[in-house]
C-alpha cells in the first residue's frame, strides 16, 4: 500500500491527543493504514512493525475495548504494553504529570493516558506530560476528545458507506442511562471529527445535557469550512428523522460531574430517551445504529435495536483494534 512518505514522517514522534491535533491527510494516511492492517490481521500476515518497542498504558478509568485493543494491538505489532493503574502508581501521592512524563520517556517508546470522568482534568493532565516527555503521548479518552473511538468510528462508517460521505447525515443523540455520569468525549469527538469528513451532524441532547461550548465551536466552524451541516436540536425524534447513522449514548452534565447524584436524578425526567424500533423507523431504512459500548441496555437502546440487522456495533468495536495499531505504528516507528 502506498503512503506519502512525508506525511509518514510526520507523525513518527507525534502526539495523539485529539483528532484536531491532525490534519485532514495525516488521519486519511491512518485511516488507511488501520485499513491494511485490519486485512493483514484477518489473514494472518505477520506485520511486526514495532519490534521491541514498548508502550505505557496509564488508566484513571475502567476499560474493556481501550486496554484490550492497545494490549492486544501492541503484541501483533511486536511491542509490549505495560499496564498502569494510576490508583497504584506514585501518581495517587501527588508525582508530578513532568516527572511522570520524563521518566517514563526513558523507559519506553510512547505514553498512553485515560482520565476522561472530570471535566478540565485528562486533557490538561496529558498536554502536561507531552510538554516533557521525549515520546508521543497518546489520549485514550480524556474529557474532550476519544480519538481513537471516533477514528474507528469513521472507519466503520466508510465501510459501510463508502469513502464520499457528502450527503449523509448521523444523528449524535444523548440518550438516558441510570448507570453513572459517563464522559463527554464520545459525542464532543464525533461531533469535531465527522463534520470534516463530509457528514451532516444533528447534535440532540435535553437542555441540561450541553457538550463543551469550545467543541461546539469547532464543530460549526468545520461545517462551515467544509459545506457540511452542523445543527443542535432538542428533539430525539427530529434527530433521527432521514438519518444514515444513529449514534445515541448518555453523556453527564458538565457542571454536575462533581455531583453525579444530582445528575442522575435529572436524567430520570428523560427516560423515554432510549433507542428502539420505532425511533429507527425515522431514520432511513439503510440506516445503521452505532454506540462506543458498553451500552446501556434496556435504557440508552433496546435488545431488538442493538442485536438487529441495523447495528454495527460489533464491526464498530473491532475496528478499535486496527486505529489503535495504526496510530501506534505511525507514532512509535
Amino acid at each position: 500500500m502506498f503512503f506519502d512518505e512525508k506525511i509518514v514522517a510526520g507523525l513518527r514522534g507525534r502526539d495523539y491527543i485529539e483528532t484536531n491535533d491532525w490534519t485532514d491527510e495525516e488521519l486519511e494516511v491512518a485511516l488507511e493504514l488501520a485499513a491494511d492492517l485490519k486485512f493483514k490481521f484477518r489473514n494472518g500476515i505477520p506485520h511486526r512493525y514495532l519490534p521491541d518497542k514498548t508502550i505505557f498504558l496509564l488508566f484513571f478509568d475502567k476499560s474493556t475495548r481501550t486496554r484490550n485493543s492497545f494490549e492486544a494491538g501492541a503484541t501483533q505489532l511486536g511491542a509490549h504494553a505495560h499496564f498502569i493503574d494510576a490508583e497504584t502508581s506514585q501518581l495517587a501521592h501527588g508525582e508530578s504529570p513532568k516527572d511522570m512524563g520524563v521518566i517514563l520517556s526513558s523507559y519506553g517508546h510512547a505514553i498512553a493516558i485515560r482520565h476522561d470522568l472530570v471535566p478540565g482534568e485528562g486533557n490538561t493532565l496529558m498536554r502536561e506530560v507531552a510538554k516533557y516527555a521525549e515520546v508521543p503521548v497518546l489520549n485514550m479518552q480524556c474529557d474532550v476528545d476519544h480519538p481513537f473511538q471516533t477514528l474507528a468510528d469513521l472507519m466503520t462508517i466508510r465501510e459501510q458507506f463508502g469513502r464520499n460521505l457528502r450527503g449523509l447525515k448521523i444523528a449524535v443523540s444523548w440518550a438516558y442511562a441510570p448507570s453513572y455520569a459517563k464522559p463527554m468525549s464520545v459525542p464532543q469527538g464525533l461531533i469535531m471529527l465527522m463534520t470534516r469528513f463530509g457528514l451532516d451532524v444533528t447534535l440532540a441532547h435535553p437542555p441540561e445535557w450541553k457538550l463543551m461550548p469550545h467543541t461546539i465551536e469547532i464543530a460549526k466552524k468545520n461545517a462551515e469550512r467544509l459545506g457540511t451541516k452542523f445543527e443542535i436540536v432538542d428533539d430525539m425524534d427530529a434527530a433521527f428523522e432521514n438519518a444514515d447513522i444513529v449514534y445515541p449514548k448518555s453523556w453527564g452534565i458538565e457542571e454536575l460531574f462533581h455531583k453525579p447524584e444530582e445528575a442522575l436524578k435529572l436524567a430520570a425526567n428523560y427516560k423515554h430517551w432510549i433507542c428502539d424500533e420505532r425511533r429507527m423507523k425515522l431514520a432511513k431504512k439503510h440506516a445503521v445504529y452505532m454506540h462506543c459500548l458498553p451500552a446501556d441496555r434496556g435504557n440508552e437502546v433496546t435488545d431488538e435495536v442493538i442485536d438487529g440487522p441495523q447495528s454495527i456495533v460489533y464491526q464498530e468495536a473491532e475496528n478499535r483494534l486496527h486505529t489503535c495499531k495504526s496510530v501506534m505504528t505511525l507514532t512509535m516507528s
